[in-house]
């Protein structure tokens, strides 16, 4: 379904039980794409970076509210963080697609870095003002425009297509146990020395990444045709994802899912303070379960081995009816409990649909559609936090996130129908080994159905 050298990677339905990779199911090693020696010094950097990362955005919150006392300066800062990707997202996945990807990161990294350490400084001296909080989230914002997609698309280069689906998932796994560190060493930090610090040991985290892309071998990369200079790019991006099925539809359901199932802030916050008054320690607890079984989910996405439609489906929709399970939760331990499957299928859901998109992409296109990928899986939650707010303050934390589950299972189940109809499959209910077995499966042609003449 694709044009140029890369149609090989981009598998139309073919009347298989699946609608996204041609690939035979298999297991693999856990940490198989750890072999090659790119991706080992890739995920190394990433490793002391993603803690960096997870350290500086609690110290980012902390120094905004301390300046302002105000919960909607915190959240004025995010949405500058986030702007850049929804106003400029796409023309970066263009660059992306013109540019190497290694000498682009070196610049992208190194431009987040001075951010940290201009932030490190102010805060250090006393001189930080909420302003310059402001201009430091959006100007991370804007270098991410470009980061994102790079550092997306590059995970094929580092280990080609067959080991895409592991790496992606160890990347994921990467940042939710960064998750489980970032923040607890950030805390400790600011209450010990100060947020300053936070910041500079932020800044100086991106060493470890700018070494490891130094220290790659270019000649063991899988090199991609990338795209020539040329006008229209922004809008031959959009045409070929609006044309092919297996890439539209899983952007709309990561975009139905992001706007209203991943609003945690929101959804968690809520059944801390208003359901259980339990206050911010079980709000943390929850968090924390979520980001154990986020690890869980990511580490048995890299034991699959391979991206098919049907697990991103099935994963939606066991997402969604976990949530609405949680929003009837009667218990804190029962609610605390869900939250571990809960992060187990969110993280099901992104690497699926992030590898399945990637694999179903040509590789002079790769960087566009990750974009446009990116731009809705991050700007959902910020376009989607105020209306899933208003609902939880309305009518409570149990029915905003009943409402969250209901929207993701509801959009899982139609667009599993809409590509089980261009799959040409239709829905088997049947027994298997004695367990009843739902599957899609190819639908019987007209010819063979015809009897003989």
């Amino acid at each position: 379904m694709s044009t140029g050298p890369g149609a090989a990677s981009a598998p139309a339905p073919d009347g298989h039980d699946e609608t996204t990779t041609p690939d035979t199911p298999r297991r693999t090693s856990m940490f198989a794409s750890l072999k090659v020696r790119n991706y080992r010094l890739f995920f190394a950097g990433q490793v002391v970076s993603n803690i960096g990362t997870w350290m500086q955005r609690i110290a980012q919150d902390w120094l905004v509210l301390s300046l302002t006392g105000s919960s909607a300066a915190v959240g004025i800062t995010t949405a500058l963080q986030f702007l850049p990707m929804l106003l400029f997202g796409l023309y970066g996945g263009v660059l992306v697609d013109r540019l190497r990807k290694r000498p682009t990161l070196l610049v992208t990294q190194s431009a987040i870095t001075l951010t940290a350490l201009f932030l490190a400084v102010l805060t250090l001296t006393g001189h930080v003002q909420v302003w310059h909080v402001y201009l430091a989230a959006f100007a991370m914002g804007l270098a991410t425009v470009v980061d994102n997609p790079a550092r997306q698309s590059f995970v094929s280069e580092l280990v080609g297509r067959d080991q895409l689906q592991n790496a992606v998932s160890l990347n994921s796994a990467n940042f939710q146990s960064a998750r489980l560190v970032g923040p607890a060493v950030a805390g400790l930090m600011i209450t010990g020395v100060g947020t300053g610090w936070a910041f500079l040991a932020n800044g100086l985290s991106f060493v470890a990444p700018l070494s490891c892309l130094l220290l790659m071998r270019a000649r063991e990369l899988h090199a991609v045709r990338r795209a020539p200079r040329g006008k229209g790019q922004l809008r031959e991006g959009l045409h070929y994802v609006a044309g092919r099925p297996e890439l539209i539809w899983t952007i709309v359901l990561v975009g139905f899912i992001g706007t209203f199932g991943f609003n945690f802030p929101v959804f968690l916050s809520a059944f801390a303070d208003d359901v259980f008054d339990a206050g911010a320690g079980a709000y943390s607890l929850f968090n924390t379960l979520m980001a154990v079984g986020s690890v869980a989910g990511a580490l048995l996405a890299a034991r699959r081995g391979t991206a098919r439609l049907r697990v991103l489906i099935a994963a939606a929709l066991g997402f969604g009816a976990l949530e609405i399970a949680a929003a009837t939760a009667p218990e804190l331990w029962l609610f605390a409990l869900l939250m571990v499957p809960i992060g187990v299928f969110s993280m099901t859901v992104n690497v699926t649909a992030n590898t399945s998109i990637q694999m179903s992409t040509d590789p002079a296109m790769r960087g566009r559609v990750m974009a446009l990928y990116m731009m809705v899986f991050l700007g959902g939650s910020p376009v989607g936090a105020p209306v899933v707010g208003w609902v939880t303050d309305t009518y409570g934390a149990r029915v905003g996130f009943a409402a969250g589950g209901a929207v993701a299972a509801l959009a899982a189940l139609v667009i599993g129908l809409v590509l089980a109809r261009v799959g040409n499959l239709r829905l088997s209910v049947g027994w298997h080994r004695g367990h009843p077995q739902v599957r899609f499966v190819p639908r019987e042609r007209r010819e063979e159905l015809a009897p003989a003449a």
